[in-house]
């Protein structure tokens, strides 16, 4: 009785890992557009902001490097090459922020950000590493432009 409990158990959970690893949704097409290997994943370029060895006293010019970078960021976004970017709270790393380049080597995206002119300038200084993440990501900024009320 016993090993007709665990074959029928066995069975059971054989159908149920089968169930999950075949997906009705799947679009082939939306897949291939956005690069996505079989797990829905694509290597992106994981940039990690921190503060630079230039420190600049004068806020206009600090002002002015910044009002750049904010540019530069939107301009990234419309080219689809930067898919993620955000600030970090204070932190004993003095990590600023990070971007998310959708390249596929550490040399494009330090091309990239070479028009930044925080970055340049030496205010922000960067760190590249390659990152595994949902080849979805891009159409995460579809949905953000909706749900953001006021830009920065």
């Amino acid at each position: 009785m016993k090993s007709f409990f665990l074959l029928c158990g066995i069975c059971f959970i054989s159908q149920f890992g089968y169930a999950q690893s075949t997906d009705n949704e799947y679009d082939k097409a939306l897949a291939d557009s956005l690069e996505a290997d079989q797990y829905g994943m694509k290597i992106y370029v994981l940039a990690i902001l921190k503060t630079g060895e230039t420190k600049i006293d004068d806020k206009e010019k600090v002002n002015v490097l910044f009002r750049g970078h904010m540019d530069n960021i939107n301009k990234l976004v419309e080219k689809n090459k930067l898919i993620v970017a955000g600030p970090m709270v204070e932190n004993e790393k003095n990590y600023r922020g990070i971007f998310i380049l959708d390249v596929k080597t550490i040399d494009e995206a330090k091309e990239l950000v070479k028009t930044d002119p925080a970055i340049s300038s030496g205010m922000l200084a960067v760190d590249f590493y390659n990152w595994y993440g949902s080849a979805a990501l891009p159409v995460y900024l579809e949905t953000a432009k909706k749900i953001t009320k006021e830009n920065h």
